[in-house]
């Protein structure tokens, strides 16, 4: 029997597809270990957001190859994609499989041991409209899976390679995700978690993503459903209205904001204002009570004069996001905003990054205090040994990480607990 190893790289809707491939190999009668084993096929699903990201995609094939130089290679994922030319010339690389391929890996690995492969097994991305079927039945995670739904993106941010990497937006038909959702159910999955590249643009025919939201929402088994992160454009006042009345929706809300200048949106090619997201946020709080509004900031945009961060980080403020996720602006090769003049010194980036990460946790804080004393419904995970003790861990709707103390097995079952005060700065301490 074959060893395969697989390791992914980037994002959740990477994650989905290498759970994917894994299922896909193992019922093709590979044994699954570790990547950090020796096996006789190593598969990684790369990145290629920043140009790091491909940094970090090649070190990692050329570990594989050195773990076992006769095993087979497999580089797929959106360094593959975007890069085929050099994966072609590097001698670690055995085989490239590139988005909208994952799906063929195991008869491309059937034709390389019979000395039928070409190397090389990329489609151009950017002219199909085929949504690559992959699914999963069992994830690693315990009780929650995430579900990819859409692929590829229109947007051409001026920052972001993705949308040469995978291609235009396709979506996953309705009645094929209620199907894997149903089975997920079967598994023992009660929290389903839709992703895709774009989310907020799901269309299959008549359908979007809030008809898909509403059947999810009907099947038994299912207690939960919660969102990859949306554009603002899709929170429209209908889309709030109809989302508020799905009862397993969780109050957790991951908008992509980027900037918080209009200038900068601008450079950045993101089609709102500031003033019409705060406009959603104010949406999503009126018929949402106390929802955890999270987002991403990039720092350190081209021409980012210090008056632009300084709006920015004022307009953060103002919204009251629950967690900020920060980003220092990263190069990448082929995009406008890579050769836009007016680059900013990496040390001005680090320094408005972690001004802006510590505004981040006291918004955090603040959050978390207004939620302590409050009854919330947490779904439990698993069991955990921290600072000497053992807890059961879980998340509550608006995905505050929660440890309580139990004699009961708490794992897999949602349980009602009052939250108590900040335990770490991830985690928060509750009682039964």
């Amino acid at each position: 029997m074959k060893k395969a190893a697989l390791h992914n790289l980037g994002c959740k809707v990477n994650a989905y597809e290498t759970e994917a491939m894994t299922q896909l190999l193992a019922d093709a009668g590979y044994e699954i270990v570790p990547f950090t084993e020796k096996a006789d096929v190593y598969v990684v699903n790369t990145c290629s957001v920043t140009n790091i990201a491909d940094r970090k995609s090649r070190q990692m094939l050329h570990k594989a190859k050195k773990m076992n130089p006769a095993a087979v290679v497999v580089a797929t994922g959106c360094y593959a994609q975007t890069a085929t030319e050099k994966a072609e010339a590097d001698e670690a690389i055995d085989l490239i499989l590139g988005n909208n391929k994952k799906k063929e890996i195991v008869s491309i690995l059937e034709d390389y041991y019979q000395q039928k492969a070409v190397k090389t097994n990329v489609i151009d991305i950017n002219h199909t409209d085929e949504y690559e079927e992959l699914e999963i039945a069992t994830v690693t995670e315990h009780t929650r899976a995430h579900l990819k739904i859409q692929d590829g993106c229109n947007s051409f941010c001026t920052y972001c390679i993705i949308p040469y990497a995978r291609g235009r937006i396709r979506s996953r038909k309705v009645s094929d995700i209620i199907e894997e959702v149903k089975r997920l159910a079967e598994s023992g999955f009660q929290e389903i978690v839709l992703t895709g590249i774009n989310l907020s643009c799901y269309m299959d025919g008549e359908k979007r993503l809030i008809d898909v939201i509403e059947q999810v929402n009907q099947v038994n088994g299912i207690e939960r459903i919660r969102l990859g992160s949306l554009d603002p454009e899709v929170i429209t006042e209908e889309f709030t209205k109809r989302l508020a009345k799905v009862e397993k929706i969780c109050p957790h809300f991951h908008l992509s904001m980027q900037s918080g200048c209009d200038k900068t949106l601008k450079a950045m090619n993101r089609h709102y204002t500031t003033e019409e997201f705060l406009e959603i946020c104010n949406r999503l709080r009126k018929y949402f009570k106390e929802p955890a509004l999270t987002t991403d900031v990039i720092v350190g945009f081209p021409q980012e004069s210090e008056e632009d961060y300084q709006t920015t980080k004022s307009f953060v403020e103002k919204v009251g996001f629950s967690k900020l996720h920060v980003f220092k602006y990263s190069k990448r090769d082929g995009t406008v905003a890579a050769r836009m003049e007016g680059q900013i010194p990496e040390t001005v980036k680090a320094q408005r990054s972690e001004d802006l990460i510590q505004l981040g946790n006291y918004l955090t804080e603040e959050y978390w205090k207004m939620k302590a004393g409050k009854a919330e419904e947490v779904l439990f995970e698993e069991k955990v040994n921290l600072q000497g003790n053992e807890y059961f861990v879980g998340h509550t709707k608006d995905y505050i990480k929660v440890v309580v103390s139990s004699s009961e097995d708490l794992e897999g079952k949602i349980k009602t607990v009052t939250l108590i005060e900040p335990m770490t700065n991830e985690i928060m301490l509750a009682t039964l």
